[in-house]
């Protein structure tokens, strides 16, 4: 294996641990039938998800649209967030990530306080200050426990909106987008050098390590008293893991969840996690690789597993 093992199974430990809140929250969020009134005094059977802050998708919602919807706001995302890097406007894009993750971290916590009253404003209550320590105080704990709970809070949101076989579509243009970005336009690293370097965030986990040779360097420097030896720079390497790897497997396990049942979501958490252990094996240190690939395979993988048993 290339890297450090123990940066590998921190990584693969939190991105499974994400899946399964994913899976929870999700749950906590599934459909249930609620008899309304319309305006001309019927009595209609309505789909709620319960979301907080009037999230809930439109009744008449259909998958295939949102599907197109989906990818043109990532187009347009992309191209927005590219533009804004180029006129480096740190305070802009530190404001929209910050709206980005209270609101993500509001619909998680929201989850868990959904029978209490103001569950909505508990949430958001307890959001906004680690959303607020996450993105303009560098702490890497705060970091990426806040990330655990990120993406169930987006998945949360996506899942009501596709159905299996859209969100199968959504994986396989997602994965020839990230290939395209990261081996062919390099815009994915920039993009991501960018979060780090100028804005101080990271919208993924992030766990830094000291190589064998760095270790000893800041051995040496501990115990002896050359001035130089400890003034000397010691490099600091970095394992990441970007988001979108980690909310879409959550999105097709809650659409699986909802529609074939807690075994078969399971089976595609597992499934993504087993491939981006793969990709672990292989990759080399140092190099960028598009792990959306290997996980909608992995996951792809889960769902037939789960279709035959």
């Amino acid at each position: 294996m290339k890297h450090s093992l123990k940066i590998v199974l921190i990584l693969l430990g939190m991105f499974l641990l994400t899946q399964i809140i994913g899976i929870l929250v999700v749950s906590i969020y599934s459909p249930h039938i609620e008899q309304t009134i319309d305006e001309e005094g019927n009595l209609v059977n309505v789909t709620s998800y319960n979301l907080p802050f009037g999230m809930d998708p439109p009744a008449d919602i259909k998958p295939a649209n949102m599907l197109i919807s989906i990818i043109i706001s990532i187009f347009i995302a992309v191209i927005f967030i590219l533009i804004l890097m180029r006129y480096k406007a740190e305070l802009f894009l530190r404001t929209w990530f910050l709206v980005v993750v209270t609101l993500a971290l509001s619909i998680s916590f929201n989850a868990f306080f959904l029978n209490v009253k103001y569950s909505s404003l508990i949430a958001l209550v307890i959001a906004l200050p680690l959303a607020l320590l996450k993105l303009f105080k560098r702490n890497i704990i705060i970091h990426n426990i806040t990330e655990l709970l990120i993406y169930p809070g987006i998945g949360a949101i996506f899942v009501p909106l596709l159905n299996v076989w859209t969100v199968v579509l959504l994986l396989i243009f997602i994965s020839i987008y990230d290939i395209y970005a990261v081996w062919h336009a390099g815009f994915m690293q920039k993009m991501a050098e960018y979060q780090i370097k100028k804005l101080k965030f990271f919208t993924g986990f992030f766990v830094p390590y000291l190589g064998k040779k760095e270790r000893k360097l800041l051995k040496q420097a501990r115990e002896v008293k050359d001035s130089k030896l400890k003034n000397k720079k010691i490099k600091i390497n970095v394992a990441i893991l970007g988001g979108g790897d980690i909310v879409f497997p959550i999105i097709l396990a809650g659409v699986v969840l909802n529609t074939l049942g807690f075994f078969n979501a399971l089976l595609i958490s597992f499934g993504a996690t087993g491939a981006l252990a793969w990709l672990f094996y292989i990759s080399k240190k140092g190099k960028f690789y598009p792990a959306m690939p290997f996980i909608s395979v992995g996951c792809f993988i889960g769902l037939l597993i789960g279709f035959i048993v």
